[in-house]
């Protein structure tokens, strides 16, 4: 039987970034905290603490030792804190937003209580009140428990002035390890990095559907866009020489974003458990992994031997990470 108008296939529907929980303003960081839990905008929060950048009232344990972590790790307590810290439910966290802030702060005090005694003092047990959440909420999020780039920088930032521009001197981290200010500049440059990659983002969308309609002026215009994106994220990043010692980023951050396909292994960590202990590795994505420009390769692009975002990446975001959590019950 012959085709007919009837049963002809729909034209493709223009790709949704949503879809993908990329935003067409910030890209792939995670919406201004300050938006949500009641704020409709970011000139609607007044307060620094507003929004999602805390976690809700039951959850007071993990934010205290959370926004004490220099502090702790530095004069060796943080382990001592978590061992008296209770094993908190996630079940009573809302929405994404929630998940995602206590993934980023359950993450940056698991990396800090590996490596409290540094390099030579690893732990090989994480506490079960620290793991079991930790995992739970990875799980509902689909992320590795492990600190990732989607925790140390696309969620991992406010605006100190709410209604201000997202401007190196209006940002600030949620959390933090120590390294002082060149942290706070690996982290903010990186996400000034995402922040020059929007344009591109939304141009990939543009580009195919330009593409299938044939419209070779539309892919043009798509294309310079892409490129133009691109060379914005180089000069953001060139902004980590004014803002990051070297020093401080080998001697002291380094330490804490290392992992197995580094020179620095991560020890292997577990929890035990009373049937025995069941384990599962993971990688995290470093900001060498978790790169706009990486994000965009084709799969088969991927699989290829890992090459940092710019040639000068890898000298300040090498670092890759690999744990094994538990799958605990009970």
């Amino acid at each position: 039987m012959e085709g007919s108008a009837d049963t002809e296939e729909p034209p493709l529907l223009p790709l949704a970034l949503s879809r993908f929980h990329i935003s067409e303003e910030f890209g792939f960081l995670l919406p201004d905290p300050l938006v949500g839990a009641g704020c409709a905008s970011p000139s609607a929060c007044t307060g620094e603490r507003e929004g999602l950048t805390e976690l809700p009232a039951p959850y007071r344990p993990w934010m205290d030792i959370a926004h004490e972590l220099p502090q702790l790790i530095t004069s060796h307590q943080l382990r001592s804190r978590v061992h008296q810290m209770p094993q908190l439910s996630p079940q009573q966290l809302r929405g994404r937003e929630e998940l995602h802030l206590a993934h980023l702060v359950l993450s940056f005090i698991t990396m800090g209580y590996v490596w409290q005694e540094g390099e030579e003092g690893t732990v090989q047990v994480l506490p079960r009140n620290l793991a079991v959440p930790f995992w739970e909420v990875s799980q509902a999020l689909g992320l590795p428990p492990i600190l990732s780039h989607a925790d140390f920088v696309l969620a991992n930032w406010r605006r100190k002035d709410p209604s201000g521009p997202l401007e190196m001197e209006n940002l600030d981290t949620i959390i933090t390890l120590p390294g002082g200010e060149s942290l706070r500049g690996f982290i903010l440059v990186t996400l000034l990095v995402e922040k020059a990659a929007v344009p591109g983002i939304k141009a990939i969308p543009q580009a195919l559907g330009a593409t299938l309609q044939g419209d070779e002026e539309s892919l043009h215009r798509a294309l310079e866009e892409l490129a133009g994106a691109i060379e914005a994220m180089r000069e953001a990043l060139r902004r980590m020489h004014d803002y990051v010692d070297p020093e401080v980023f080998y001697s002291v951050i380094r330490i804490f974003l290392s992992g197995p396909l580094s020179p620095w292994p991560l020890p292997d960590c577990r929890v035990s458990c009373p049937a025995g202990r069941t384990t599962l590795p993971w990688p995290t994505g470093s900001s060498t992994r978790g790169c706009p420009r990486r994000r965009w390769r084709s799969r088969g692009a991927a699989r290829r031997r890992a090459r940092s975002c710019t040639p000068s990446m890898s000298s300040w975001a090498s670092a890759t990470a690999r744990t094994a959590l538990p799958s605990c019950s009970g």
